[in-house]
């Protein structure tokens, strides 16, 4: 694991909902790319947080607000990222001091990718990934 960085945990193929659009356009995007959250973009292509399919259903459809109404900025939260040459230690500490399962990884700026705990099952070993799962889950 040493030498490996954020980098070369994601997964490359982000992309971002724009914070102008509407929470069905987020849940339709999701649900095209099988993803269960989205990076939430500004017109600058900057990141402004993340929104997972459970804030749409429990910040929008619970609070009986219409999603085809409500913007993907308006529940725009969680604005931690790691940079893309953060160690992997690096990454793993960002994801427990802030219990989070899914981590946008910044260059130059920009988002280019995001790290989720399928992309860390595949990339760390069994014991490493089994200290992460409990320290994440075990004050959830």
């Amino acid at each position: 694991m040493s030498g490996e960085t954020a980098r070369s945990l994601m997964n490359a193929g982000v992309r971002c909902v724009e914070a102008h659009e509407t929470l069905d356009r987020a849940a339709q995007m999701m649900r095209d790319m099988n993803v269960g959250a989205l990076p939430i973009c500004g017109s600058d292509d900057r990141l402004k947080g993340i929104i997972t399919d459970r804030d749409i259903v429990v910040k929008c459809v619970a609070h009986g607000m219409d999603p085809s109404k409500v913007t993907a900025g308006e529940l725009a939260t969680g604005l931690v990222w790691v940079s893309s040459d953060a160690s992997v230690d690096e990454t793993l500490a960002k994801m427990e001091q802030n219990q989070i399962r899914r981590l946008p990884v910044i260059e130059d700026g920009r988002i280019i990718g995001m790290i989720s705990e399928a992309d860390l099952a595949r990339h760390l070993p069994d014991d490493k990934l089994a200290e992460f799962v409990h320290r994440v889950y075990a004050s959830s």
